[in-house]
């Protein structure tokens, strides 16, 4: 337990003894829970030296402490905190919570999935999606790149704020030739990872009150961005099967749309080449205040396609047809493909949007350290990222097959399996019996985090949304072992048949 700092510990004034005030302060901090169980209090003589009081009287204070068992003392290491707050003041609805059924207490608003755990043991354990293998990360590699990177002190100032040069010369190749996707270093901006992207990018061609359009479901990250830009906010439904209703930008008078075209988040659908071509010819359109359309591809889990090769880019296939004119930004993420601690992200905008992206993003700060882009610019250049991508790719294709072949096992036909064979996660859903939030609940139980679709659709829409939708679960597999998936199925089997 790291030892207990002073910090902002006062004494009293008011308090005519020195040793009454410094027993009260002490005492206050343990009952508020600002100081730890099992915290390591401050020597005696430091503690002394710090507020000018005595030895004798912090030490007078310790044992008065220690005799009402608020804390202990260990031979040899000082003295420890052992008062804890009893449960029945920290939680006094707790019994009354245990008493309610599990119908009452998962038919609670829906907009309580909105917001997952932000433990991060919780948000990583198995079945939580969008987290990657995060055993299968080339540690020793990428450790001794970053010892050579982090000895040079030139990358210890301040940073492009476009981002590393190196970097963005390694993405224009790697995104050329993986993705068709054009992109010249000097239109790559780098960002602390895809949601800071998605926030430039909306700052940058929308003023407040404007309107765009996404897809419902759609990723939840995005709304939040879109709701603190003060954006209005139109919505495309996503079919399980036909996936987003593009027709509906036919009507849509907005300047901007949101789209996830090669593997739709979280449904698992992608555009077809006909789709992306309605979308690239609404945004050459104008308004009626002949303003520019824009189209946001946020290109979601592209590099893992298990059953077919992924469609290019929607932003490469806009260029190709209009150059200049096609107004597309796109944006990606290491997250998924390395690691979400690497916080690295992309875009890659139109030359006449550069200036001003930058611009938000000098606002907004958060720029990525420069050894870090370095380390990831020579993984690039070298080969190492593709091979990591190609071996990913393997593992999690056998996990995606896994994870479906047990809810088969499980299941039979009462579940069906509605994302493609993409990405790091399963969308599936079934009909009768418990409702995935009554599912969720259960699961989280025996230690499995998982969410609910509904947990990606806007709140406002969730009344109106189709019953099965009310029975559909997302399930991450990234950074599930083969083992943890086939335990994690039948453990939802066991909610099942316990319902």
């Amino acid at each position: 337990m790291q030892p207990i700092d002073i910090g902002d510990l006062r004494l009293d004034a008011s308090n005519t003894s020195k040793q009454s005030a410094l027993y009260l302060a002490i005492q206050n901090k343990i009952l508020n829970g600002l100081w730890p169980t099992n915290g390591r209090l401050p020597a005696t003589r430091l503690l002394a030296e710090e507020l000018r009081v005595s030895r004798n009287t912090v030490t007078a204070v310790y044992e008065q402490l220690k005799a009402e068992g608020y804390i202990e003392s260990r031979r040899g290491a000082g003295y420890f905190i052992q008062w804890a707050m009893p449960d029945q003041y920290l939680h006094t609805n707790i019994n009354s919570e245990r008493q309610c059924s599990l119908e009452t207490k998962c038919v609670v608003d829906d907009r309580e999935e909105k917001r997952p755990p932000f433990d991060a043991h919780v948000r990583n354990r198995p079945f939580a999606p969008g987290v990657p293998d995060l055993a299968q990360f080339p540690y020793k590699k990428w450790a001794r790149s970053l010892q050579c990177h982090f000895q040079r002190s030139i990358l210890g100032g301040q940073n492009d704020i476009q981002g590393n040069l190196a970097l963005r010369q390694a993405l224009s190749d790697y995104l050329s030739l993986s993705r068709s996707v054009d992109a010249s270093p000097q239109r790559i901006i780098i960002t602390v990872g895809a949601q800071q992207a998605l926030y430039i990018a909306i700052n940058a061609i929308l003023e407040a009150g404007e309107k765009v359009m996404m897809e419902n479901p759609g990723y939840a990250q995005m709304r939040k961005v879109l709701d603190r830009s003060n954006i209005d906010v139109s919505y495309m439904p996503v079919d399980a099967i036909t996936g987003a209703d593009i027709s509906l930008l036919d009507k849509f008078d907005g300047k901007a749309v949101y789209l996830t075209p090669s593997n739709q988040y979280p449904m698992g659908t992608s555009l077809n080449t006909n789709d992306r071509m309605r979308c690239i010819e609404w945004a050459t359109q104008k308004t009626q205040g002949e303003q520019a359309r824009w189209i946001i591809e946020d290109d979601y889990d592209s590099e893992f396609q298990f059953a077919n090769r992924p469609y290019p880019s929607l932003q490469g296939l806009a260029t190709k047809f209009h150059g200049d004119a096609a107004n597309v930004i796109y944006v990606g993420t290491f997250s998924k493909t390395l690691l979400p601690a690497i916080r690295v992200g992309y875009m890659v905008v139109p030359e006449s949007l550069v200036e001003k992206c930058l611009s938000v993003k000098d606002a907004i700060g958060g720029d990525t350290a420069m050894h870090i882009e370095e380390v990831l610019a020579e993984f690039i250049a070298e080969g190492d990222y593709l091979r990591h991508i190609r071996k990913m790719r393997t593992l999690y294709q056998e996990k995606q097959r896994v994870f479906v072949e047990a809810l088969h096992q499980h299941f039979g036909d009462e579940v069906e399996v509605i994302s493609q064979a993409a990405g790091l996660h399963v969308t599936f859903r079934w009909q009768g019996g418990l409702t995935a939030l009554e599912a969720k609940a259960l699961l989280e139980e025996k230690g499995v985090t998982i969410r609910t679709l509904l947990f990606y659709c806007d709140a406002d829409s969730v009344s109106d949304m189709p019953e099965w939708m009310q029975r559909t679960l997302v399930a991450g597999f990234g950074n599930s072992s083969l083992d943890d998936i086939r335990q994690g199925v039948k453990k939802l089997a066991e909610c099942f048949s316990c319902q």
